[in-house]
């Protein structure tokens, strides 16, 4: 279901997201470099992955079937792990 999240709430979280433990976002995103398209957001070294910050936190919260709204060489290696 589309929605729209503040970037003031939204910026906080994804930098959050990448290091909570339960989350498990940093082991999902190392390796790669994710760049947010729709606000000036991005993290980590490697492969770029690019979408949309929404879709970037629903990654690296393991949410399946998000990677299709992600781009770039990074983005298979993400789908593998969140698939896995």
């Amino acid at each position: 279901m589309p929605r729209a999240v503040p970037v003031e709430r939204l910026v906080p979280v994804l930098r959050n997201a990448r290091n909570a433990p339960l989350i498990r976002g940093f082991w999902r995103t190392r390796g790669v470099r994710l760049v947010a398209t729709d606000l000036d957001w991005s993290a980590g070294a490697g492969p770029e992955v690019r979408g949309p910050a929404e879709a970037l936190l629903m990654a690296m919260a393991g949410r399946h079937g998000i990677v299709a709204e992600l781009t770039g060489p990074g983005q298979a290696m993400l789908a593998c792990r969140i698939d896995a």
